[in-house]
Order: C-alpha cells, then structure tokens, then sequence
C-alpha cells in the first residue's frame, strides 16, 4: 500500500497542469492499494478556499470524482493516528502533513510525496518514495 501526499494525488488526476515524473506515476499506477489520508480531502477543500488550488468543478464533484473515479480509496484518521501525529519531530507545522505521515506510520506503508520538508522527518526513514 503506498499513502499519496496531497499534492502527488491532486497532480496524478490533473497531469496536464502540473504532470509527475513517469517514475511516479508508474508507481501510483502499479499499486492497485494506492490511497490518500481523509486529511488529504480537508487540504483540498482549504486549498481550494483560499484561492490557492483551482480545480475547474465544483468541490464536492471533485473529491467525489477524486476517489469514486480514480481507484484511490481513502483512509480514515483514527486516535491513533491523530496521537501519532503529535509525536511527530518538529520539522514543520502543517498539521495535515502531519496526519498524512502518521497515517503512513500508523499503516506500516511507504509514502509519496515531493515535499521538501519531508526527507527531514527521521521517523519516514526508509518509508519515503520521492522523486
């Protein structure tokens, strides 16, 4: 099972605005496991309110065709998860990366994500799939 960070999943459903490298569209692909945390759902939303993701539907049709269309199932932030998230190293604040790498944690799966901050974390040694 491979945890798609919330930029990689949005990407992979619009390539043609700003496309993944093949290595890791070929990785999505191969994982029939693929899936995004439900935070992953909320950044979207945040995104989108802020002006800061265009995404050319409505909201509601876009993560409802984001999951129901696309394969990718979601995974549900659970008091584990949330708690883990909270022990996390204190590389940055973004209280969704920090669900999105507890919640690859707490499910024992690689992670794949282009985020900068993320190879800083020493918890995802081992568990991150980057570009």
């Amino acid at each position: 099972m491979i945890l798609l960070d919330t930029h990689v999943w949005v990407r992979w459903l619009a390539p043609w605005e700003h496309p993944l490298p093949v290595a890791l569209t070929d990785v999505i692909a191969s994982d029939p496991d693929a899936c995004v945390s439900a935070i992953s759902h909320w950044e979207v939303a945040y995104l989108h309110k802020r002006g800061r993701l265009i995404l050319g539907i409505d909201l509601s049709e876009w993560l409802h065709e984001a999951t129901a269309g696309s394969g990718i199932r979601t995974v549900d932030v659970t008091p584990s998860i949330a708690a883990r998230s909270a022990s996390l190293a204190d590389v940055h604040r973004d209280p969704a990366d920090r669900f999105i790498i507890a919640t690859a944690l707490d499910h024992g799966c690689q992670l794949l994500s282009l985020d900068q901050s993320f190879p800083l974390y020493p918890e995802l040694d081992g568990r991150l799939i980057a570009a």
